[in-house]
């Protein structure tokens, strides 16, 4: 196919890593890249929209834009999205859905103008192929196209990914509230133990003494061994039209030829109060190819010692009901679980324990407390913005060195 236009979205703050992931792994064929918030646009071919979904950790989807134009009124909606020759994208015989995403868009009624961008669809089928017209189906559909309202164009793009790409395909086993995998990718390269424009990891061992279901250590397990992230899924692409089997074999190929000789450092640390799910994540490693790559624990947080000399502690802690997940353990904790003291306490409690056992390792905790470092009575000396989901937050880091003239009282 001649070049395309692609768009990956992202989460909020992540674009410039994603942009110099996306600069990694299509090099010089990445043409006229545009960092946005949200994500990155950038002019590349069909193949390179095969890679970019087998090996992105950060973006969310890749999408195909095939429209950009002006509108007023749903009646231009309808033009815009009728004048695209879809029948080049898939058949009448496949189902599809639209999903219309608006910024201050003029229009009263995003349904009616979802409904109008559907109609164009069929009826350029049935035009084209008698009464035959692909079908809807909103809940897995062979193809979908996303439109999004500005307050004066239109963006029609078709999807490349199907499911998102944070479904990397091993994560079966999952605790309450799990982390996604493309924002535990955000917190590595935030960290900087994940080059995103090299590929290379740090020497560093890394730790997260909370990994619940072992999303954190999983990543950078994957990571480390230059395994694609989308390795173990199945893509929308498979589905379009343009999809070439030969070609994408030719892509995973060199996919695993990349990866040979990754070399085997010391593995990433993993440990968690509840050995259910440690269970859990130990199992989801396997599924992942990485279960020789990972030494998972049972333990509190508050009890266990560092894994080695020093390194790097990457950590989602848990808040509120989940505290207890956390390290604390005991009808009394449970009870002070429920308390913003008893919030406040595990923090407190875990800081201190740091401060004894972990000098000279560094540590990065995503929170959407902004008052977590003052808590902790640590001095946080970076605040990197990060957004999970709609919350927003902050990933901090801390130096540790051992005791402090402001030194949190020792946990009972």
């Amino acid at each position: 196919m001649n070049t395309l236009t692609l768009f990956l979205p992202c989460a909020a703050g992540v674009q410039d890593w994603l942009a110099q992931e996306v600069q990694h792994h299509i090099g010089a064929n990445a043409q006229e890249m545009r960092i946005v918030r949200g994500g990155v646009q950038v002019r590349a071919s069909w193949r390179d929209a095969l890679t970019l979904n087998l090996h992105s950790r950060l973006a969310q989807r890749v999408l195909v834009q095939l429209a950009h134009a002006p509108y007023r009124d749903e009646n231009d909606l309808y033009a815009i999205a009728s004048a695209l020759a879809w029948e080049d994208w898939f058949t009448p015989r496949q189902t599809f859905k639209i999903e219309t995403t608006a910024q201050h868009c003029p229009l009263k009624s995003l349904n009616f103008a979802t409904l109008r961008i559907k109609d164009a669809v069929a009826d350029r089928f049935r035009a084209r192929a008698g009464d035959v017209r692909p079908s809807i189906e909103t809940r897995q559909p062979d193809v979908r196209v996303y439109a999004h309202l500005s307050p004066s164009h239109l963006t029609l793009y078709i999807d490349t990914s199907g499911e998102p790409l944070f479904k990397r395909g091993w994560r079966v086993d999952k605790g309450d509230a799990p982390l996604k995998e493309t924002l535990a990718a955000a917190l590595l390269a935030a960290s900087g133990w994940w080059n995103p424009a090299t590929g290379e990891v740090s020497a560093q061992p890394l730790y997260d003494p909370c990994c619940g279901s072992g999303t954190i250590v999983i990543e950078a397990a994957q990571i480390a061994a230059r395994m694609p992230a989308g390795a173990a899924r199945r893509f929308g692409f498979e589905k379009l039209r343009p999809f070439q089997a030969s070609l994408w074999q030719a892509v995973r190929v060199q996919a695993e030829s990349e990866g040979e000789g990754a070399p085997v450092d010391e593995p990433v640390f993993g440990s968690d109060v509840s050995h259910r799910m440690v269970d859990f994540a130990q199992r989801n490693a396997e599924r992942a190819g990485v279960a020789t790559r990972v030494q998972l624990r049972g333990g509190d947080a508050l009890q266990r010692m560092p894994p080695a000399e020093r390194g790097v502690i990457v950590l989602n802690p848990p808040y509120g009901e989940r505290i207890e997940a956390g390290g604390i353990a005991g009808p009394r904790a449970r009870e002070a679980a429920q308390t913003a003291e008893g919030d406040a306490g595990f923090f407190v409690q875990l800081a201190s324990h740091w401060k004894k056992h972990y000098a000279g390792w560094t540590a990065w905790v995503l929170t959407p407390d902004a008052k977590l470092a003052q808590r902790m009575r640590l001095q946080a000396s970076r605040r990197v913005p990060l957004w999970n989901g709609p919350i927003e937050c902050r990933l901090l880091r801390f130096d540790m060195v051992a005791g402090s003239a402001r030194a949190a009282p020792s946990a009972p």
